[in-house]
């Protein structure tokens, strides 16, 4: 039969009965500290030197002159010109067609003779007739004139900038042809446009307009 060991009960207990301390009892195992209450470690003095903090104006490199030369807007860059042999080639292909094109048209017309070149003198009567047609000006009688008063101030302002990048260099006909064209072209807008103003006056019962009532043919506007 197998010998059975001793064994002892320690009273750990701290307290008797009666509440009192007892002096045998173990003494108390200290209680690990609260996580708030650890120590934080200190960061390394290289974070500070790497984080945000208050210094002088810092000097800006300089850009190239090249550089700064190319920074255009988006919008406002232009695309790069053609080489001579590029316009000279469009130029003859151009001409070409423009042949081909007189020659067919000459074949079904008999009779028809040649289109004219294009001058300075028709430049100026191309786009002195297109104002005058979006002024309504070509309004058959009887009939509504139909004015296009944005694209007929486009047309003079055209013109204004013909006459001002030609100043100069052309010759005495020619810079009358201009000015004429113009004054007429900016005459006839202000007219129209004054015109529309009494008939929108008249149409609000407005006294002193003299306009004739509604019906009676006058300008009536595109856009």
């Amino acid at each position: 039969m197998a010998e059975i060991k001793e064994f002892v009960v320690n009273d750990r207990r701290k307290f008797t009965a009666e509440g009192d301390i007892r002096p045998d009892a173990p003494p108390s195992e200290p209680k690990p500290a609260r996580p708030e209450t650890l120590e934080k470690p200190k960061p390394p003095q290289d974070a500070y030197d790497s984080s945000a903090r208050l210094t002088g104006p810092q000097a800006v490199p300089d850009k190239p002159a090249a550089e700064e030369a190319t920074d255009v807007e988006p919008g406002e860059e232009l695309p790069p010109a053609p080489t001579a042999e590029q316009s000279e080639q469009a130029a003859r292909a151009y001409n070409a067609t423009v042949e081909r094109l007189d020659t067919a048209i000459r074949a079904t017309n008999p009779g028809m003779d040649r289109l004219p070149e294009m001058t300075f003198d028709r430049l100026v009567q191309s786009i002195y007739m297109q104002a005058i047609i979006q002024l309504g000006g070509t309004a058959e009688p009887g009939q509504t004139p139909q004015v296009d008063l944005l694209g007929a101030r486009q047309s003079v302002d055209m013109l204004a900038v013909v006459a001002e990048k030609t100043r100069g260099n052309l010759s005495e006909a020619e810079d009358k042809l201009v000015r004429s064209a113009l004054f007429e072209m900016q005459m006839g807008f202000l007219e129209i446009t004054q015109a529309l103003s009494r008939q929108a006056a008249g149409r609000q019962g407005a006294p002193g307009t003299g306009m004739p009532p509604s019906g009676q043919n006058g300008p009536s506007i595109v856009r």
